[in-house]
């Protein structure tokens, strides 16, 4: 019937951001046990599995596939560490452009997606679900690749209080050389975060000195989603 294909078609859409309020919501307890980078590759294996799903679904005759798929893109893709790992990584003289290269990409990847998609592309009847499984490459590439990169120095220092640890993963990082200045910011950062209370979600709601600085987050957010991009 014509309501429940609207249902379905609703729900296919709408799965990846219930994906994403779980992938993001859970992102700080696993990022704190089990480090940036782990998470990472977490992430990668999560979304190679749910392209792999959804390139099958037409073979399989399977709508379900395609929800399944979604919603672990959703969770995989919705977890903050990108532009984390990128930061922490990267010498501060050049942090700030790092930083940006991760807004950069998933504005690049939308577009693709969306020219990627037009009928006389990868958008056609037989085509479909190579434009449903091809968000597995970039994964499977930095799949491939992060192994050969080392964990988050401030992660290591500040969490692990691997102070070794720390300064071979800045020594591979950034190369030999005098990095004791970098050193001396993640630990006063630690004994920053020492006195610092880090508030739950609904502590942060609750809390009055944040109410206006949240009241204009969820503006700006809930405006870029009423923009009419989604729908386009």
């Amino acid at each position: 019937h014509q309501d429940n294909l609207l249902f379905l078609w609703s729900i296919t859409v709408s799965i990846f951001g219930i994906g994403g309020v779980l992938g993001s919501s859970g992102s700080r307890y696993m990022t704190v046990k089990y480090g940036k980078k782990k998470c990472l590759l977490c992430n990668n294996v999560l979304m190679v599995l749910a392209a792999s799903i959804m390139g099958c679904s037409k073979i399989a005759r399977s709508f379900e596939m395609i929800l399944i798929g979604r919603f672990m893109c959703g969770v995989s893709i919705c977890v903050p560490l990108h532009h984390q790992y990128v930061g922490e990584i990267s010498p501060k003289k050049l942090r700030g452009f790092a930083n940006s290269t991760s807004s950069f990409f998933w504005a690049l990847g939308k577009a693709i997606g969306q020219i990627s998609g037009q009928r006389e592309l990868l958008g056609s009847q037989s085509l479909w679900p190579l434009l449903m499984a091809s968000c597995g490459l970039p994964a499977l590439v930095q799949l491939v690749t992060l192994p050969f990169f080392p964990e988050s120095p401030p992660y290591l220092l500040m969490h692990k209080e691997d102070l070794e640890g720390c300064k071979k993963a800045i020594r591979q990082l950034w190369g030999e050389g005098h990095h004791q200045a970098e050193i001396d910011d993640i630990m006063k950062e630690k004994a920053t975060m020492k006195n610092t209370k880090i508030l739950s979600v609904l502590e942060l709601m609750k809390e009055p000195a944040f109410r206006w600085q949240l009241y204009m987050i969820v503006i700006l957010t809930a405006t870029v989603q009423l923009c009419g991009i989604n729908a386009v």
